[in-house]
């Protein structure tokens, strides 16, 4: 369906597959390569181990989908594996994103899925990226305007990077 033929809520889902689509890129970068004993890395005594802010992370997207269906429900999972919560990560992206493609009716505006637990989950991507060059293993910076993000694609294989930087 062209752009021209959606209706402006059918373009509002489109652009928040688009959101979504971007955590799985950005969320997949920071979440790659993490080293031996990352999980439990803490910057300080009084913060979040990047462990802790993944099972947050997949807590943000539940949440997610259980307002999009209507029915708001909240739970703190137990931190698991770091591979563990990986695959949690892409799976609560994937179940998200297919309830956005689907006709089924949100049971939120866009823009409140957005500003509440989407962009939560932006901000602790960005937490985790930082600890990790503070765990001495950064992720490489790179151009994301020129990164191939597509909405529908939200599992652990992205595209790669077309433009990182030194």
């Amino acid at each position: 369906m062209g752009l021209e033929s959606r209706t402006p809520l059918e373009s509002e889902r489109q652009l928040l597959r688009h959101t979504v689509a971007t955590l799985a890129y950005r969320g997949g970068k920071t979440l790659r390569g993490a080293p031996e004993g990352f999980s439990e890395f803490r910057a300080s005594e009084t913060t979040r181990t990047p462990g802790q802010i993944l099972a947050h992370i997949g807590d943000l997207l539940d949440w997610a989908l259980s307002i999009s269906r209507g029915k708001q429900e909240w739970r703190n999972s137990l931190q698991q594996s770091w591979e563990m919560d990986s695959q949690r990560f892409f799976a609560a992206l994937a179940a998200l994103d297919a309830y956005l493609a689907s006709s089924e009716p949100l049971g939120a505006p866009v823009g409140k899925l957005f500003q509440g637990p989407i962009a939560d989950a932006l901000t602790h991507v960005g937490q985790i990226a930082i600890l990790r060059r503070m765990a001495d293993s950064p992720v490489r910076a790179e151009n994301y305007f020129r990164a191939e993000i597509v909405a529908g694609r939200v599992g652990p294989d992205q595209a790669a990077p077309r433009r990182e930087f030194e």
